[in-house]
C-alpha cells in the first residue's frame, strides 16, 4: 500500500456527533471524501438531513440519527443503528460540544453541568459505545474533538467550564487509548484553535475576533477545511501507530 493509499477510508463505516453544522459537518464531509460511509447524529434533524444529502452526493452511504450525546440510551441507539445497518463501526468522531460565556463566580450550577455533560460525559458515552462495537472487531479509530482550551485559557471569553471539559477530553483520550490499544482500538484527539464557524458570527463573539487573530501567530482564524486533514489522518491507516495523541491545529496559539 502506498503512502497516499494509507490515508484512504474506502469501505470504512463512520459516525460523527454534532455532524449537522460547523466543524462536525466539515469533518463528516472529509471522511466521506476519503471514501467512508458516514452517519451523522445530533439534535437538529434539518441540519443533519442537509449534511446527509451532501455526503450521499459523493457516492457513499450516509444516514441521519437524532440523538443527544448526554443520554446513554440515545448514544447506544445511535451506535447500534450504524452497526446494525452497516455491519459494524470503524471510525467514531466525537465532536458534539457546547459552551457559554460567564464569569466563574457568577456561573449557575446548571451551566457547569450542561457543558460538562455534553463536552466530557458525552465524549465518554460515545467512546464507550463505539468501543463496545470496535473491540469485538479487533480494530477501530476514535477521534475526540478537544480544543486549545485544554492547554490555555482563552481570552476575552470567560469559560472555566469549557476549559475544564476540554482538558478532561484530552486526558480521557489518553486513558482510553491506554486501555484499548491491546484490542486494536486507537483513541486520539484533535484540538482546533480559533476556527471560523457559524458561531463566530454571533453578536457577542464579533468583538472577540480581533483578539483571537492577534493571539494567533499566523494572524488569522482557521477555516474548517484546515481541521479536516488532521481527523482524516488520525482515522486512517496512515496513523496506524498513533494513539493517545492530542493533535493541535491552532495556527501557533499554544506556541506563545
Amino acid at each position: 500500500m502506498s503512502v497516499l493509499d494509507r490515508f484512504r477510508l474506502d469501505g470504512r463505516r463512520a459516525l460523527v456527533t454534532g455532524g449537522g453544522t460547523g466543524i462536525g459537518k466539515g469533518l463528516a464531509q472529509a471522511l466521506a471524501e476519503a471514501g467512508a460511509d458516514v452517519a451523522v447524529c445530533g439534535r437538529t434533524a434539518a441540519t443533519l438531513d442537509v449534511t446527509v444529502a451532501e455526503i450521499e452526493s459523493r457516492g457513499v452511504r450516509s444516514k441521519a440519527i437524532h440523538a443527544d450525546v448526554t443520554s446513554a440510551d440515545d448514544v447506544r441507539a445511535a451506535v447500534q443503528a450504524v452497526a446494525d445497518d452497516w455491519g459494524g463501526l470503524d471510525i467514531a468522531v466525537n465532536n458534539a460540544g457546547i459552551t457559554t460565556w460567564v464569569d466563574a463566580v457568577d456561573m449557575p450550577e446548571d451551566d457547569w453541568d450542561r457543558v460538562l455533560d455534553t463536552n466530557l460525559k458525552g465524549v465518554f458515552l460515545c467512546s464507550q459505545e463505539a468501543a463496545r462495537v470496535m473491540i469485538p472487531q479487533g480494530r477501530g479509530a476514535i477521534v475526540n474533538v478537544a480544543s486549545i482550551s485544554a492547554q490555555i485559557i482563552n481570552r476575552p471569553q470567560q469559560q472555566a467550564h469549557y476549559s475544564a471539559s476540554k482538558a478532561g477530553v484530552v486526558h480521557l483520550t489518553r486513558a482510553l487509548a491506554a486501555e484499548w490499544a491491546e484490542h486494536g482500538v486507537r483513541v486520539n484527539a484533535v484540538s482546533p484553535g480559533y476556527t471560523r464557524t457559524e458561531m463566530v458570527n454571533a453578536p457577542h463573539m464579533i468583538p472577540a475576533r480581533p483578539i483571537w487573530t492577534r493571539d494567533t501567530p499566523m494572524g488569522r482564524m482557521a477555516e474548517i477545511e484546515e481541521i479536516q486533514g488532521a481527523v482524516v489522518f488520525l482515522a486512517s491507516d496512515a496513523a496506524a501507530f498513533v494513539t493517545g495523541h492530542d493533535l493541535v491545529v491552532d495556527g501557533g496559539v499554544t506556541a506563545w
